[in-house]
């Protein structure tokens, strides 16, 4: 498949998810990119803002299976994973596979799973398999994880560690919609007549791998993988980290760059392309010196402040020759 392909049958699929999540089309795209760059998509944002609806409608119009998980403090590793049942009849232990077993899987609430639980969705992320008595399951492509924390309510949760918010690709918010989206929302209920959304299905699983696989064909000029190391080590020089990224994020930086720049037509990579995605890249990778908590100042903040002082490459040094 050919980038301009890539890019017709993204916009097509975006418009679709958007006659359900009305006005969020950057987050929509955001999310959308880490699909097309093969990884697993961190929602942290209150109650109520469309993060299980922008999941179902993406699983519909890209054709996958669709596996809801509610996260709880009682929920056991074989309720994600599956677990082994004797069979009396054959008188043999019988593999049940759990909802781990699909393409698209949404951890809603995983912060509210014990750690041993939250582990087991974790490796089944990096690994892309699970392992039950020694048996290993592979998870067959594509295996996409949405997972979703509430940043308000931290009373019974158990907070991701830092290293497993790492195997995440990228974290972004939904965010209030605007006061005229928000309108919107309520003409289309009534005009429905029903809470349900129908959408057509747009684009099939094999078609998505290709798409996932048409991405390596973006070229990454020197200057911009430099760019993205540049930026990353920034993270670990900052007075204001105790902790920065590790080179899975200059990993993530390039990969989501790479969906971005063929989201916008092109098969090369900007610079603008890095930063468009860098403080969702690379945000969630940060330990902050506890002193900077009072100060209410964020992960994001330190991206954005780390963009302005990084140098930027120049415009000819980033495309193509020939």
């Amino acid at each position: 498949m050919d980038l301009e392909r890539v890019q017709e049958l993204s916009g097509v699929v975006l418009d679709e998810v958007e006659q359900a999540v009305v006005g969020k089309r950057e987050q929509l795209e955001l999310v959308f990119i880490g699909f097309l760059a093969d990884g697993h998509v961190l929602l942290e944002d209150f109650p109520g803002l469309a993060k299980t609806l922008a999941a179902r409608s993406l699983a519909q119009v890209l054709s996958m299976r669709f596996t809801r998980i509610q996260f709880t403090p009682d929920l056991m590793p074989s309720d994600v994973t599956g677990s082994s049942i004797w069979n009396q009849r054959d008188a043999t232990f019988e593999f049940r596979p759990g909802p781990v077993f699909t393409n698209l899987l949404l951890g809603d609430e995983i912060n509210r799973a014990p750690p041993k639980t939250q582990a087991a969705l974790l490796e089944a992320m990096q690994e892309r398999q699970v392992t039950i008595e020694g048996e290993t399951h592979p998870l067959g492509p594509p295996f996409l994880v949405i997972a979703t924390q509430n940043p308000i309510e931290y009373e019974g949760t158990y907070p991701l560690p830092e290293a497993q918010l790492d195997r995440f690709l990228l974290r972004t918010a939904f965010g209030y919609p605007e006061r005229a989206d928000e309108i919107e929302v309520l003409a289309r209920r009534v005009e429905r007549g029903a809470d349900e959304v129908e959408l057509r299905p747009r684009v099939d699983r094999e078609t998505l791998l290709e798409m996932q696989a048409a991405i390596e064909q973006v070229h990454v000029a020197e200057s911009v993988r430099g760019y993205c190391v540049d930026l990353v080590a920034a993270t670990r020089a900052s007075r204001s980290t105790a902790v920065g990224a590790s080179p899975r994020g200059s990993l993530a930086l390039l990969k989501l760059a790479r969906a971005k720049a063929a989201l916008a037509g092109r098969d090369f990579v900007l610079p603008d392309d890095v930063k468009s995605v860098a403080v969702a890249a690379l945000a969630h990778r940060l330990v902050l010196r506890p002193e900077l908590w009072v100060q209410d100042v964020s992960a994001e903040d330190v991206v954005r402040e780390i963009l302005e002082t990084v140098a930027t490459p120049k415009a000819e040094d980033v495309t193509p020759v020939g």
